[in-house]
């Protein structure tokens, strides 16, 4: 029930469904008339399920499946709490800083008519600069327009795939990106596969269920391979996109007829690697925020001091 309740099933779909298996429909049939709440995974691995006669078991593979996979997740959102929390209070303080301290600050100098340092006649320029209503207005319609020309960019198959590539390749990120699919993908494929989904469906809703483009289309092109009657593991390394790791054991997998339980090992493999990888990037990402928040605090404590020890040299000197 855990799945049916981070999908939000409803009292109404619930009754629906037992409406429609007492006149006749099978489960798995009743769940296709809801795709919303029920993906063609889910579908799938009950339909086999029940023409296995091991409904029951399915249905607890199934709720450990979703289970699994809600916890890797929920790694990826814990490794970015931080990091997102320290960069929030480092932007609050910087604009309480410049919006009420600044001018006051600035206000007094002035009066002052002394020679400010060059980091203090930066630090007024730059909030000059923003007091202006124009210079809002300016941002916000940049960002809108940024924005939108994201989205679109998002949106088309070129972009998409380009986008999908760099997260990818990107420094330290793109290992955990990878990482996740892998596990993914392997955890999919076993999951369905080990409770009796044909390969080639099993790999065509892997290919709907994994997020990223470049890798849909290597899963594409292994279907493919697939139907021409090439074993699984051929056209995974044609693909050039899966590990050699991953390669491997599915080989193992097929010598030995046990290919769910190769992939459920490579899942677990590459789950526990995402586990460390996280840990590294989350390591890395904290203080580098740390720092840059040190530097832009720094810079302004330095400005604002700078000026008030001339200005007192200054009084002195009077």
């Amino acid at each position: 029930m855990s799945h049916l309740e981070s999908k939000g099933i409803s009292s109404d779909v619930s009754r629906q469904l037992k409406q429609d298996v007492m006149e006749g429909r099978s489960l798995s049939d009743a769940m296709a008339r809801h795709p919303v709440i029920f993906s063609d995974m889910y579908v799938n691995m009950v339909r086999a399920g029940e023409q296995s006669g091991a409904l029951v078991e399915v249905l607890r593979r199934v709720a450990e499946h979703y289970e699994r996979f809600a916890e890797v997740q929920s790694k990826f959102v814990s490794a970015l709490i931080y990091p997102c929390i320290v960069a929030c209070v480092g932007l609050v303080i910087i604009i309480f800083f410049m919006t009420f301290m600044l001018p006051r600050f600035m206000s007094i100098f002035q009066g002052m008519n002394m020679s400010l340092p060059w980091s203090t006649r930066a630090l007024m320029n730059f909030g000059n600069y923003f007091s202006r209503g124009t210079t809002w207005l300016f941002i916000g319609l940049s960002v809108f327009v940024v924005v939108i020309l994201f989205l679109r960019f998002k949106s088309t198959q070129t972009g998409s795939r380009k986008l999908d590539s760099w997260k990818m390749n990107a420094p330290v990120v793109g290992k955990v990106v990878k990482l996740n699919l892998f596990a993914q993908f392997a955890r999919t494929l076993a999951t369905l596969l080990h409770n009796g989904v044909p390969v080639l469906t099993a790999l065509k809703i892997t290919e709907q269920v994994i997020p990223n483009r470049i890798m849909k289309d290597a899963i594409a092109r292994t279907r493919e391979d697939v139907t021409d009657g090439k074993t699984l593991a051929q056209p995974l390394a044609r693909s050039r996109i899966f590990p050699q790791l991953m390669i491997d054991l599915v080989k193992i997998g097929e010598e030995t007829g046990d290919v769910p339980g190769a992939l459920q090992n490579v899942a677990n493999a590459y789950e526990n690697e995402l586990t460390t990888a996280l840990r590294v990037m989350t390591n890395l990402i904290e203080p580098a925020m740390i720092i840059l928040m040190a530097l832009g605090v720094g810079f302004l404590l330095f400005s604002i001091l700078s000026a008030m020890f001339g200005m007192i040299a200054n009084i002195n000197r009077q």
